[in-house]
């Protein structure tokens, strides 16, 4: 089904998902999560329960008298008169208030917690929406009454008796049927099947809304195919917050709509901030594995989704990601780590990202070692990376160990090198320390041609050694191609040197 409709962002962190914390916030503390929702461009606020305490009938107050005209505010008020009296007087001064009443006509609710008859209930809710659109009307002309079938999800067996009944509270003023999954039991579209009859049985100007739990977890799918279903009004919490697993996740279902080529009225780009701005006041840690906004929501570990996501990590949708993190405002960018698991492509990119010059077919020679040692601690910081980086590029191990270079006139240089088992003493000259120690190499019998040599400046702070330059040589290999050798150290000419032992130890490495 097609739904023709934008949808209508219904938030509820205020009321459900604040009811469920350990610690539910104060009225300070509710003001800012309040116009971080203004911030997101939703719709329609749930402020509270006014009459569950003073504390919450004064939030619901003051909250209400500071949205903005357009913003719909609502307030939660049972099917009892004095609630209703309370959630009208608390909202009454806003834009466009509503109450939002509620009754559950599950059969399974209505015998076993209310132990109440289905006509008896049926009555006190078409009594109760009567009354709240009667008070709300009478308070403020754009006043709005929503009606919610609590335990909707159970209402399988009796869904004729539940349909008749909504089609007598929409007579009785109520504009919005929520329909909940109130506790989530079964498959979306068992549920759905549900919420399609109700749509085709109301008229189509009456708004249809789901409040899905998350129980299975399965909330933000069953809400993203109920508003192809029918259901115009997606009631959802800030970071899943919420009883038990928690309610619909606002920003998966946003992301979902809108990957879907749904037009959401939603500022998209202030999700992230807002995610970790909820989590800090609600002292309910973000998962690392949690959709969009979790910390390993962007990372890769798997070798091949690693150059993969390398290669499409500019694009708007990469290789395995949903969105580019840019689009809920998230700044950092996909995330490599290494384990055993990863190979060339993330040895690169994390090198490179640290800072250090590297060619892939250096990190083709670094993975075997930074695998072995991911093998025995797991991820590896990239601290442990660089520090094999230095070992096996800056430090290259093999026949040619240097013991001395000094320069001891002009263009003269003294070399003293061990080849194997075998110590050669020589006087090298040149146009400087690398044509010198070419030269000395040249006349013990190893002679290699330089095809290039550059000098990197290295940040002090970043090497954290003192060392301030990166020497770069190469030299011709054994087959033609070409080999890089790489050295630090704070004085140049150690560098230049080192770097030429260090690719002659590639080159002539058994």
């Amino acid at each position: 089904m097609e739904n023709k409709r934008q949808p209508f962002f219904y938030d509820i962190t205020l009321r459900d998902g604040n009811q469920s914390l350990k610690k539910p916030w104060q009225l300070s503390e509710k003001e800012i999560i309040f116009n971080k929702l203004l911030e997101l461009n939703v719709q329609a606020v749930e402020l509270g329960f006014p009459a569950s305490s003073e504390m919450d009938f004064e939030a619901c107050k003051y909250l209400a008298s500071i949205a903005p005209e357009n913003l719909v505010v609502s307030a939660l008020a049972r099917c009892v008169q004095s609630d209703i009296t309370s959630a009208v007087n608390a909202i009454k001064h806003a834009g466009t208030p509503r109450i939002h009443t509620f009754l559950t006509l599950s059969p399974f609710h209505m015998k076993y917690v209310l132990n109440k008859d289905p006509m008896e209930l049926r009555k006190s809710a078409i009594e109760a929406v009567k009354f709240a659109s009667t008070e709300i009307t009478k308070a403020n002309k754009n006043g709005q009454v929503e009606f919610s079938v609590e335990h909707f999800g159970d209402c399988g067996e009796n869904l004729d008796f539940v349909i008749d009944t909504l089609q007598e509270i929409v007579k009785a003023g109520a504009t919005t049927i929520n329909l909940p999954n109130t506790v989530e039991r079964k498959r979306p579209r068992i549920f759905l099947d549900m919420v399609e009859r109700v749509y085709n049985a109301l008229p189509k100007d009456i708004s249809i809304s789901l409040h899905n739990h998350n129980d299975l977890g399965m909330a933000t799918a069953t809400t993203v195919e109920g508003y192809f279903s029918g259901a115009v009004q997606l009631e959802c919490c800030l970071n899943g917050l919420g009883e038990r697993a928690g309610n619909t996740n606002f920003y998966e279902v946003a992301v979902a709509l809108h990957n879907s080529g749904v037009d959401v009225p939603i500022d998209l780009s202030k999700i992230y901030e807002t995610a970790l701005i909820v989590s800090q006041m609600s002292k309910v840690e973000i998962y690392e594995k949690t959709p969009l906004i979790g910390p390993d929501a962007l990372a890769h570990r798997s070798g091949i989704h690693q150059d993969c996501a390398l290669k499409t990590k500019d694009m708007e949708f990469g290789a395995y990601r949903p969105i580019h993190p840019s689009l809920i405002g998230r700044k950092d960018d996909e995330k490599i780590g290494f384990t055993s698991q990863s190979g060339k492509t993330a040895v690169f990119e994390i090198i490179t990202k640290a800072g250090y010059p590297i060619t892939i077919q250096e990190a083709i020679r670094l993975t075997p070692a930074i695998k072995e040692a991911a093998e025995k601690i797991g991820e590896l910081p990239t601290r442990n990376i660089i520090d094999i980086y230095f070992r096996e590029i800056c430090n290259v191990q093999g026949p040619f160990k240097l013991t001395r270079f000094d320069h001891i006139g002009d263009n003269k240089f003294a070399v003293e090198f061990k080849h194997e088992d075998k110590m050669f003493s020589m006087t090298g000259e040149g146009n400087g320390p690398i044509d010198a120690c070419m030269d000395a190499l040249k006349q013990a019998g190893f002679e290699r041609k330089l095809l290039h040599y550059k000098q990197l400046a290295m940040d002090e702070e970043l090497l954290g050694s003192g060392a301030i330059a990166m020497s770069v040589i190469h030299l011709e290999g054994n087959d033609g191609s070409k080999v890089i050798g790489r050295a630090i150290h704070k004085n140049t000419a150690v560098a230049n040197v080192k770097a030429i032992f260090n690719a002659y130890n590639l080159i002539y490495k058994a």
